[in-house]
């Protein structure tokens, strides 16, 4: 009987009225304690088309990414990195297949390379050095920018798991007004 009681304690997660245990959260992303994983690391950790977008300046096909037509909200990270890049607030669809931003979330994690005017300025993590996309200056307003992404080059952190995933700061970006 003991091991009975034992065993469904053990596959309830605790004695009948027992809290249930909170997730910790992670700590938040932080440039400072980031270091870079060797080439090796990285083609074990990506996929080939992560790999090859990120450390080669590769382009996804258009309308094949993962959050081309993604509208939940959420942040969007560097892939290598985990530096936040962009939001979902400021995500439109530009009609050219790849997500598109009007703005950054963090522009200090942001730099512009510039390009020709057909590929516009290239845009690449600050932290990670990531090819990420390109820039354009016919974007909407209030920026006149489309940053043009590879789904890729980055990762979508739904609202429910910025906390968790310690991006818990920009929770405030998305709660309701009253």
């Amino acid at each position: 009987m003991i091991t009975l009681v034992l065993f469904t304690l053990a596959l309830s997660g605790g004695a009948p009225g027992a809290p249930t245990p909170v997730p910790t959260p992670a700590k938040s992303w932080s440039a400072a304690a980031w270091v870079k994983p060797s080439d090796a690391e990285l083609q074990r950790k990506l996929s080939p088309i992560q790999y090859q977008v990120t450390q080669h300046s590769g382009t996804e096909p258009a309308f094949t990414g993962e959050y081309a037509h993604t509208t939940k909200p959420g942040i969007y990270v560097d892939v290598v990195s985990g530096e936040p890049l962009f939001s979902s607030l400021e995500k439109y669809d530009s009609g050219t297949g790849w997500p598109s931003f009007w703005k950054p979330l963090e522009p200090g994690n942001i730099k512009r390379k510039p390009g020709s005017y057909m590929y516009g300025s290239e845009v690449r993590s600050t932290h990670a050095d990531s090819h990420l996309g390109h820039v354009f200056e016919d974007g909407p307003r209030p920026t006149g920018l489309r940053y043009c992404i590879n789904s890729a080059a980055v990762r979508f952190v739904p609202v429910e798991r910025l906390e968790i995933e310690g991006y818990g700061k920009y929770l405030v970006l998305f709660e309701v007004r009253k």
